[in-house]
């Protein structure tokens, strides 16, 4: 007998993208995006971590070194989200992708959540996000509602300032 849904604890384990310069990516998720080298191997791959774990972000080069992204009209992958605990912390990720210059493709505030969505080096997209309580979403006749404003860049980088200065 089938299942009726996925358990509520289930989650979505690591993301393993297939790049074409394994050390321009490896800086690109270490310097810039903040993630911890856990493990390379033979130059041909890499598993990068948030806080110890074996891995959140795989990459290699098996079939891909030296290529180029996928060309417009085709499928794959649209993008992947790196969930921060907290709003500040979404600002501080912000806040590095600004001071690097990277571009930022959009920003929304999806009224559950708050994320900024730009390309890694090999145009994989990536979105970083920071969840609001359950409490706080926005519904209407019991049915989940997703918004699209424009995020609040400005209150989001408040999230920096010190808080006694507040």
């Amino acid at each position: 007998m089938k299942e009726a849904s996925v358990p509520a604890g289930t989650h979505i384990g690591h993301v393993h993208l297939k790049v074409s310069d394994l050390e321009r990516a490896i800086t690109f998720y270490t310097d810039l995006l903040g993630f911890e080298l856990m493990v390379k191997f033979e130059g041909e791959a890499a598993f990068l971590s948030a806080g110890g774990y074996h891995h959140h972000i795989g990459l290699n080069t098996w079939g891909s070194e030296g290529g180029s992204p996928p060309p417009p009209g085709t499928t794959g992958l649209y993008h992947f989200a790196i969930n921060y605990p907290t709003r500040r912390d979404l600002a501080v990720a912000l806040r590095r992708l600004l001071e690097a210059s990277w571009t930022i493709d959009g920003a929304s505030d999806h009224g559950t959540h708050e994320a900024i969505y730009f390309r890694d080096p090999d145009h994989n997209g990536i979105e970083l996000a920071w969840d609001r309580n359950r409490s706080e979403w926005p519904q209407q006749d019991g049915k989940l509602i997703f918004n699209r404003r424009p995020l609040d860049f400005d209150g989001l980088l408040g999230e920096l300032e010190d808080p006694v200065s507040r």
